[in-house]
């Protein structure tokens, strides 16, 4: 054994067995280069976890201290939650079979997702052959605000360091010693989720002459080696309070996952109701009984119709597509619908459909990215195709910037005439990655279909910030895009054709692709964006469904360089999932050559 491997035995009072394992597993770490290797790698982890969840997270909490890949008490939160989660999924498949390449995928980021299993979703009802239309009769239009990803973390501490060890800073860590290097303001600071007071004072901007709002979910911090099932409650309860009494209008929210662990219907060994029953009763005050009461049967989802409207809102679960909810690995039995979400998605457009209505879809994670899985999002487009004379538009969050993507016909042949949907996806509240900032909606009230989605931001380098921070508008979509499509009229809705001819002029115009680029982060970490990123980014904004993007991870990526910057497009350590196992186990490698490294 080599003296790194020495040193680390010496560190894991286990059985010589796990020893052994340890061995093997650091083995596998170090050597895990491609997809081959990454099912070797699952071997020995599947070995240790046949000693049972206590061992596993033991073993692999002590390997994440030795190594030191984050501060102790990080690496036993974070591997305690998630790591007997993992367990249970490698007792449960097979190393070398179809869902351990997913888990491969989304844990590792060494195999590419496999190709879509076929499934067609089947409808109540088939197409209309004259579908109704909805024409806008010029009325002005209705306002509607959206916002995400708030990340509101209870325990902020003014005056706490802003540059701090741990993944989330601002708090007054128990091991943290010495002077603060930059000390935390009172309404917020970046590395930090974001302090009660500012999203007090988002939802005070919100304008009571809105006419409803939309939350696509996250209200957690990120400081997930420390959350508990009390947290979740107390955090989702409060912040529901706090829209209640601060926001003059209804708000229609999307659930998203605590610490995204949402365990299938399927699962014996655990089950997330207790979120669901109690968002069930905390969001009744908007939706109404009914809708609440599928909140609770149907996993975080339901539908309900604005009143005085024809607009139908269809709030989806889709963590259950999610590759960082890693309970969605613990069986080789294919699942083409997790939990019943897709379902229940055609119920309700399909009651849509019949009453002549329009829908819009709101979900927390939108479904084409990369950290979606394929044939979930395969699925789900179908569904889109099917009732996309009903759907005015759809809704997400999840990725902290501020973007769009499109669904289209015919993916093979891309162009104005075959899209057919557009997912607006709001910027976060929290400071983590850019400016706190929310959108507003220009809605016209016959249609439903979006006239104008305005983005105000609070600039966090405004002096007046900490006191009392301002919310301006910072760029109107269809001021900046609109002169991009010569053919817009006054009173034509930003429709999927619209979008499609945007990133057409963002292929030959690159001033106004990395105009894109610097709205998309909200003016701060801006990107540097050359040919090739822009190839991708372009790729992925006409790629609402998962399969289409262009974030695959390349063959034969050495899992040692995860964690780099270059690589960033082919992990899943997303700011949602915040340092999760995937996090973990990417740092693994890097950490035994620079540690260990023998000369």
């Amino acid at each position: 054994m080599s003296s790194w491997k020495s040193f680390l035995a010496l560190l894991l009072f286990f059985t010589c067995a796990t020893c052994s394992l340890v061995d093997d597993i650091v083995d596998a770490i170090e050597n895990a280069v491609d997809c081959g290797s990454c099912h070797a790698l699952l071997v020995p982890l599947a070995g240790l976890a046949l000693l049972g969840d206590s061992a596993f997270s033991s073993t692999i909490t002590a390997v994440c201290k030795s190594l030191g890949v984050e501060d102790d008490d990080v690496c036993e939160g974070a591997i305690g939650q998630q790591g007997p989660i993992l367990a249970n999924n490698l007792r449960s498949i097979s190393p070398f079979g179809q869902t351990a390449t997913k888990l491969c995928d989304s844990v590792f980021g060494l195999c590419q997702p496999p190709a879509v299993n076929k499934f067609t979703v089947p409808f109540p009802k088939p197409a209309p052959t004259n579908p109704k239309t909805f024409v806008s009769t010029g009325k002005p239009p209705i306002q509607v605000v959206h916002f995400s990803d708030v990340h509101i973390d209870r325990q902020y501490a003014a005056g706490s360091d802003v540059n701090c060890t741990k993944p989330i800073c601002c708090r007054n860590y128990a091991d943290h010693t010495g002077p603060p290097s930059v000390a935390a303001g009172p309404m917020g600071a970046h590395n930090c989720d974001t302090s009660p007071s500012l999203a007090q004072s988002m939802l005070r901007a919100i304008s009571a002459n809105n006419a409803f709002s939309i939350f696509t979910g996250d209200v957690v911090e990120a400081a997930v080696w420390l959350v508990d099932r009390n947290e979740v409650t107390n955090d989702m309860s409060v912040f529901n309070n706090e829209m209640a009494e601060l926001l003059g209008a209804p708000v229609y929210p999307a659930i998203a996952a605590p610490v995204n662990a949402f365990p299938r219907n399927t699962t014996s060994k655990a089950n997330a109701q207790w979120v669901f029953d109690a968002q069930s009763k905390g969001w009744t005050k908007w939706i109404g009984a009914a809708s609440a009461t599928q909140v609770s049967h149907f996993s975080g989802s339901y539908s309900v119709v604005h009143p005085g409207t024809n607009l139908r809102i269809i709030s989806i679960n889709t963590v259950y597509w999610y590759k960082a909810n890693f309970w969605l690995y613990d069986s080789d039995t294919l699942q083409p619908d997790p939990n019943g979400i897709i379902g229940f998605t055609v119920q309700e457009l399909q009651a849509a459909e019949d009453a002549g209505q329009r829908a819009w879809i709101i979900g927390h994670m939108p479904p084409g990215r990369q950290d979606t899985l394929d044939d979930q999002s395969n699925y789900f487009d179908q569904v889109i195709q099917r009732y996309r004379n009903t759907i005015a538009g759809q809704f997400y969050g999840h990725s902290h910037q501020d973007e769009f993507a499109l669904a289209y016909s015919d993916y093979s042949k891309q162009t104005a005439e075959n899209a057919v949907s557009v997912g607006w996806i709001a910027p976060s509240l929290t400071p983590r990655n850019g400016n706190p900032a929310f959108k507003l909606y220009d809605v016209d009230p016959d249609t439903y279909e979006i006239m104008d989605a305005r983005v105000f931001i609070s600039d966090m380098d405004d002096p007046s910030f900490q006191t009392n921070p301002t919310w301006k508008l910072y760029y109107s979509a269809r001021e900046t895009y609109g002169p991009l499509v010569p053919d817009l009229k006054s009173t034509d809705a930003l429709t999927p054709s619209f979008w499609h001819k945007v990133t057409e002029a963002f292929a030959s115009n690159d001033s106004a692709f990395q105009q894109y680029i610097s709205f998309k982060n909200r003016g701060i970490n801006i990107e540097s964006c050359d040919a090739e990123c822009k190839r991708v980014t372009i790729c992925d904004l006409r790629a609402l469904r998962a399969e289409n993007n262009c974030d695959d991870a390349t063959p034969g990526l050495n899992f040692r360089k995860r964690g780099d910057g270059a690589m960033r497009s082919a992990t899943h350590d997303d700011d949602c999932e915040g340092t999760g196992l995937g996090h973990i186990f990417s740092k693994m490698p890097s950490k035994i050559v620079s540690t260990f490294k023998v000369y």
